[in-house]
Order: structure tokens, then C-alpha cells, then sequence
């Protein structure tokens, strides 16, 4: 028999979720190393190298990889010989940890979490509450593996019924390229097969909480057949060009993780939900003598990468913008943004739109500005804002005609494409769309030198501010006749990996 204290998993909690924040899997940096190393797309491997710039910065700042820290996962295996000290559920035990890692002062996280989620979605304030799984195993220690899932990649998750003898590899081929690239390539899938409908789920959340060994994994060859269809899909998704922040290129995928259980015999559930280039988790141990442990990881592991703007890069005073000008913008021109742009997620245009159409005024002007969509972690010690990186801009398409006819917004900067809706809108009003990387939200911070809320302070981080950036860095993903950076890059790379594969060995 163990006795656990109930202030022990708490500490533990709250220090793997601070260390998380800021640390990614030594696993995932030296496998994104290897692919930065082979990128042969200039998009890609730039965006890359924006993504291990950010993390270098990160782990050697003690601030965010990403300003999504997530809505927090826990798989709990609790021995059958453990007792607990304190009259705490384990539930509240790891809800506590939760609140206290994400308000520490040196490194506050975002909270993100709305309650009453199908109505009002009333941020709950300090990330709570998580999400808990519990098994009962023998034993008497207590084992807690915690991810934080930003919105961007658990929004791209997948679930499909397939029959019995429909191929798994096909429906994930099919699938990937509809999931766009809100979800921050290059990352893991995490594939569950079999059980039913929410044991699917489950097990491809969990299982992305393996380490990388896809390298190893192909040196050594399969050994079963599980390891067989993890190195199909591997090189199947791969094969299909997407690549970082869906530009274009090698690597879309570092890895595939399968967990499966057994089925109904007329079932075959698939559940697949991406990890993203901000990929957190970390496993914890308790037996008894206290609070878990996880060391720092050594930053001379991380590759000798030190992102800086490419000399092509156009600098664009925000402050004298006009429609010309953004009219001369080609898809894929590198921009450094200089001025003031104000900024607006979700539920900040629900609301304007709402205002528009009860032809109310709008509390700021957006006549020839630029709108960021983000939701930036709150500042500390001397910072403007904390990290603050883009958020995924297809949500925001349905807003998007009404914003660039009403209001005079002549560009927007998020992460990742824009769906049809969106392109129609910008080509439409001959306006563009601007990406900043995913992944890599302290780097881009660092551009931010002045930060205020103009407008819904009450939205918390949705609220509008306006930001005085300094050469920050975006690419032209839509231009003003709407062509698209991420529907003509992957299919320039798909094109050229095919022939690649097909050209006849030397």
C-alpha cells in the first residue's frame, strides 16, 4: 500500500504543465531537426526554421511555445494499492493543479476553456476544467500522462465507421488533405482502431503520447503488422506535399501512433486527431515520496537553428497601408509588418457582425487596416503581450464578406488556408491574406512592442487590441485575385514527390 498526497499530484501537476509550456519532447525537436535538414521547399524549411527558432527561445525564456497552452488531457493509471491523504477527488487534485500551472506569475498560460459551451461560453478563467480518463491497474503508484491539446489540431480531428473490409490507409489519405493546415504541420497522427465510437477516440489521443521513432522504426523495418500500417501511412501522407503550415513540401508528418482494441465484429471505428508543431505532453510518476520530477531537457540537443528574415522580405508601414498596395502583393512575397493592426478572434466578430447588422457602429475603425486573428497570452516582467501567435483563419471565413464590405478592412493575417467562402470574399473586395507561422508565437511576440485592449475587454484574450509591431514576419497566402499559396504549393510538391518516386534509380 502507497499513501499519495493529494498536495503532491497537485505540485506534479502544475509543474509538468509549466514545463510543457515552455519544453517541447526532446523526441519531437530532433526529428523536426532531421526534417529541416531535408526540406528541399524554401517555404517550408523557413517556416521550420521559424517553429525551432520559437521552441530554442521558448525553452531558454520559460515562456509559451504556442499562445494555445491548451485544454489539458489527463490519462491517470492509479495502482489498486493506493491510498490517498486528504479528503480531495482525484478529479479536484488534478483540476487544482491545473489552476495553479496556468496562473503561475512568472509564466501565466492562456486560459482558454468556456463553460456552457453550447450557449454562453463564459471563460472559466484558470483552464479548467480538464479532461480525465482513470484506469484502475495493479499496483500501488499512481502514473498521469498530460497533454494540452491546442484547439487548432484537436479541431481537425477526425472519426469515421468503416465497414469491416474498407482500407484504413485510403480513408486516411482521403481525410488528411481535408483537414487543411489549421492544425500546424509538421506534427503526429494519432490513429485509434476498433472498440466503439469514444474507445476510438480515446485511443488515439493516448497514443500520442508515444515517443517519436519513425526513423527507427523504418531502419529496423516492421515486425508486426500495427508497425506495418504506421510506416504505410507514414510515407502515404507525406507523399501528398502538403508540408509545414501546408506551403508545400516533404514533411507533413513526423510520425504515426496507433493504439487499437478489439471490435464488434460488423464494426471498424477509426478515430484520427493531429498533433501540432506545438506538440506538449509529459508523463509523471508518484510513489509515495513525494512530488514527480521532470529534469530540463539539455538545449545543446536542440538544432543549431537561428531564424532571421529573409533578405526578399518587403517592409510594409501598416500605417500609410492602401488598396493599391496591397494590391501589388504576390502569393508567397515574404511582408515584414511595421505600425499598428488591431486584432480579433471569434467571438470579437460575432459580435461585430452583430452590431453591423443591427446597424450599430463599430468601436474602432477598420477603414485600409489589417486585422490579426489572435488571442494572446497576457504579458509578464517587461513583454508587451505574451506569445502571441495566429490562430487558424478558416473560422473566420464566414465573418469575412461582411468585414471586408462594411468596414473597409483591406487584409488579414492568420495561420494556415482559407476555405472557399473566404477567397470568394478577398477576391471579391481585392483584398489579401497574410500568414504568419503556427508554432511559432513567442518568435512572433518579439515583433509586438505595444499592446492595448481598443474594444470587448470583457472577451478576455478575444477581445480587440491594437498591436505596434515591428518587422513582423507574414507571408502573402491569399492575394487580392484570390489565388492561394496552400492550394498551388501542395500540389506543386505532391506533383514533384511523384515524380521523384517514379523516376527510374541510377
Amino acid at each position: 500500500m502507497t499513501l499519495i498526497r493529494s498536495a503532491d499530484v497537485i505540485e506534479s501537476v502544475a509543474d509538468a504543465l509549466q514545463h510543457i509550456s515552455y519544453f517541447h519532447p526532446l523526441d519531437y525537436i530532433e526529428a523536426l531537426g532531421t526534417a529541416y535538414e531535408l526540406e528541399e521547399s524554401p517555404a517550408a524549411k523557413d517556416a521550420i526554421a521559424q517553429i525551432l527558432t520559437n521552441s530554442r527561445m521558448c525553452a531558454e525564456g520559460h515562456r509559451p511555445i504556442c499562445q494555445d497552452t491548451g485544454i489539458v488531457a489527463a490519462f491517470v493509471k492509479v495502482g489498486m494499492g493506493v491510498r490517498w491523504e486528504g479528503d480531495m477527488t482525484l478529479d479536484q487534485m488534478i483540476n487544482e493543479g491545473v489552476r495553479r500551472g496556468y496562473g503561475h506569475p512568472d509564466n501565466k498560460l492562456r486560459a482558454s476553456i468556456v463553460a456552457d459551451p453550447a450557449f454562453g461560453r463564459v471563460n472559466t478563467r484558470d483552464n479548467t476544467p480538464a479532461v480525465i480518463h482513470v484506469e484502475m491497474v495493479p499496483g500501488d503508484h499512481l502514473e498521469i500522462a498530460l497533454a494540452a491539446k491546442g484547439g487548432g489540431s484537436e479541431n481537425k480531428s477526425k472519426f469515421v465507421m468503416l465497414n469491416p473490409s474498407d482500407s484504413i490507409v485510403d480513408w486516411v489519405v482521403k481525410t488528411v488533405p481535408l483537414m487543411g493546415a489549421g492544425w500546424c504541420p509538421p506534427g503526429m497522427l494519432g490513429i485509434g482502431i476498433g472498440g466503439t465510437a469514444e474507445k476510438a477516440m480515446c485511443l488515439a489521443k493516448e497514443s500520442l503520447m508515444a515517443p517519436i521513432d519513425m526513423a527507427e522504426l523504418k531502419a529496423r523495418g516492421a515486425r508486426n503488422g500495427i508497425e506495418e500500417l504506421r510506416i504505410e501511412i507514414y510515407d502515404a501522407v507525406n507523399a501528398l506535399g502538403i508540408g509545414a503550415q501546408g506551403l508545400g513540401g516533404l514533411s507533413t508528418i513526423l510520425d504515426v501512433k496507433i493504439l487499437d482494441y478489439p471490435t464488434h465484429a460488423a464494426s471498424k471505428p477509426v478515430a484520427m486527431i493531429p498533433n501540432c508543431a506545438a506538440t506538449r505532453h509529459a508523463h509523471v510518476h508518484l510513489d509515495g515520496s513525494g512530488p514527480a520530477y521532470l529534469p530540463a531537457p539539455d538545449l545543446s540537443k536542440w538544432p543549431k537553428v537561428d531564424w532571421k528574415p529573409s533578405p526578399e522580405a518587403v517592409r510594409v508601414d501598416l500605417d500609410a497601408l492602401t488598396p493599391e498596395i496591397v494590391a501589388s502583393w504576390k502569393p508567397g512575397d515574404r511582408l515584414l509588418l511595421n505600425g499598428k493592426m488591431l486584432t480579433g478572434r471569434d467571438a470579437a466578430h460575432k459580435r461585430m457582425v452583430d452590431m453591423l447588422a443591427k446597424g450599430e457602429k463599430l468601436p474602432v475603425d477598420f477603414r485600409n487596416r489589417v486585422i490579426y486573428y489572435v488571442g494572446p497570452v497576457d504579458p509578464v516582467r517587461d513583454e508587451a503581450v505574451g506569445p502571441a501567435g495566429p490562430t487558424t483563419a478558416t473560422r473566420m471565413d464566414k465573418f469575412t464578406e461582411t468585414m471586408l464590405a462594411e468596414t473597409g478592412l483591406i487584409a488579414m493575417v492568420g495561420k494556415a488556408e482559407r476555405g472557399p467562402a473566404g477567397i470568394e470574399a478577398i477576391a471579391k473586395h481585392k483584398a489579401a491574406y497574410l500568414m504568419a507561422v503556427g508554432g511559432a508565437a513567442y518568435l512572433v511576440a518579439r515583433a509586438i512592442k505595444g499592446s492595448r485592449v481598443v474594444a470587448f475587454e470583457d472577451l478576455g484574450m478575444e477581445a480587440i487590441y491594437e498591436f505596434t509591431v515591428q518587422d513582423m514576419p507574414v507571408t502573402v497566402a491569399v492575394d487580392s485575385a484570390g489565388t492561394s499559396v496552400h492550394a498551388t504549393g501542395p500540389a506543386e510538391w505532391q506533383r514533384r514527390i511523384a515524380e521523384k518516386a517514379s523516376a527510374p534509380v541510377a
